[in-house]
């Protein structure tokens, strides 16, 4: 399990685990049941420094353009962010990971640099 997952609660283990399960049988590919089990995973929870957390108020739903399209899609993805929740969401997770200038930034700025103060914890947190 990734070191992200083990950082983070039970419920998103659990819907990354049953998911990875399900698409390896499926699939009987192992790169493929991961990339599959990270889209269920981003349908129900965000990635909030080193670990995941469920989506503000339970919503569910795709967390960027990426996930939105499916298998053949080939767009950008926010890594976990959800690109797709209100700046005033975005701005609450900035200021939990210390993002410097957050109340200036615009909403894809916000997601940008939350992925990357994402990235720093979860390096920090492997080493």
């Amino acid at each position: 399990m990734p070191s992200t997952l083990q950082r983070s609660d039970a419920h998103a283990q659990q819907t990354f685990a049953k998911a990875h399960d399900s698409a390896a049988d499926q699939y009987g590919d192992a790169e493929r049941a991961h990339r599959v089990a990270f889209s269920a995973l981003k349908h129900t929870h965000e990635k909030v420094g080193d670990h995941w957390e469920p989506k503000e108020g339970g919503k569910k739903g795709p967390s960027d353009k990426q996930a939105e399209g499916g298998v053949n899609t080939s767009r950008e993805t926010a890594g976990g962010v959800d690109a797709n929740a209100s700046k005033k969401h975005l701005q609450d997770v900035a200021k939990r990971l210390d993002v410097p200038g957050r109340s200036r930034m615009t909403k894809d700025e916000l997601v940008d640099a939350i992925q990357k103060a994402n990235n720093r914890a979860s390096a920090k947190a492997r080493s």
